[in-house]
């Protein structure tokens, strides 16, 4: 059977803490805490768990932050959770099962992360794999008998298991100012990380976070290293941001590139027409669009399609 250390980072934590490590503390060899600042009973209730309790100074940077509890693992694997994760029975007993029987040459144990849009996060996903469980240390083994390499891809094993994701509230303004700090910081994004600013700003941004978001994704449009999609992703932003601020000129500058740009097009454009003209009274043109939004896919929020029928119910009442 493997051994394996809990490893979390918290911060004020005191409404969920005790609800996720009920459910998970029994299956693991050692349980490390980190509080970046908490200002609750967050620390109080982990220290019923576990001794293992670090301050880390809250720095803007979570991958530091993970770093730094990794670093004071001493089991087999990792098991990294966040506070507002819940292990039911039936998958408390799947992992129990899967602790006992996991083949040493397994690196990584990814498990389902589920429940995301019952709760508006910034996922378009109600289930998907995440890598959740890691071996600490890992050993390299030559392969082939001729022209042999080292194997540096991980073992990666696809479980079963289902881990609930219970937030009690939405830290997106907390998200949102680290987004922008790393624009002001001269931090390009990553694909990954500029998918998931627009989609943050697109589903709990108010006026002066898209505002803010202005230089970020204005970069990106003379960005000639920046895909396609990354682009699109950049005429939304944009299209909302000047829309929200009245400029329409630079409204129909966005709006005019994302619907000629090849490709199907994205609901969340046709949304912002339709915002456009239902601003401007003009219910006809805005019924046009709506009902494109409805009709398009979706790009970055899966809401669109929704927003737009509400939307539509309003124009139909107005004429």
């Amino acid at each position: 059977m493997i051994t394996i250390s809990l490893c979390m980072i918290v911060k004020n934590e005191e409404t969920v803490l005790a609800r996720c490590l009920d459910s998970i503390a029994d299956l693991m060899d050692e349980i490390i805490i980190v509080d970046t600042g908490s200002k609750d009973k967050t620390k109080e209730i982990a220290a019923k768990y576990t001794s293992n309790i670090y301050d880390f100074a809250w720095n803007g940077n979570f991958a530091d932050a993970r770093n730094y509890s990794f670093s004071k693992a001493t089991c087999q694997y990792i098991y990294c959770a966040d506070a507002d994760e819940v292990l039911d029975e039936e998958n408390h007993a799947k992992f129990r099962l899967l602790k006992k029987g996991l083949l040493p040459e397994i690196d990584i144990v990814q498990m389902y992360y589920c429940n995301q849009l019952s709760y508006n996060t910034i996922y378009n996903y109600d289930k998907e794999y995440r890598p959740k469980l890691y071996k600490r240390l890992r050993t390299f083994t030559w392969f082939n008998p001729i022209h042999e390499a080292v194997a540096l891809e991980p073992v990666i094993y696809d479980s079963d298991i289902e881990i609930q994701h219970k937030p009690t509230g939405f830290h997106a303004s907390r998200d949102l100012k680290a987004f922008e700090k790393m624009h002001t910081d001269g931090i390009r994004l990553s694909s990954h990380l500029h998918t998931l600013y627009a989609k943050e700003l697109l589903i709990a941004g108010e006026k002066t976070d898209f505002v803010h978001a202005i230089p970020t994704f204005t970069a990106t449009t003379k960005d000639d290293t920046r895909s396609d999609g990354e682009r699109m992703e950049a005429y939304c932003i944009l299209a909302k941001a000047y829309r929200l601020r009245g400029e329409i000129a630079n409204f129909f500058k966005y709006t005019t590139k994302a619907v000629t740009s090849e490709g199907d097009g994205c609901a969340e454009i046709c949304y912002e027409l339709g915002m456009h003209y239902l601003s401007q009274t003009d219910y006809a043109e805005a019924l046009i669009w709506f009902h494109a939004a409805i009709n398009t896919p979706c790009l970055l929020n899966l809401q669109t399609h929704r927003f737009a029928e509400e939307q539509l119910e309003k124009c139909y009442s107005k004429m």
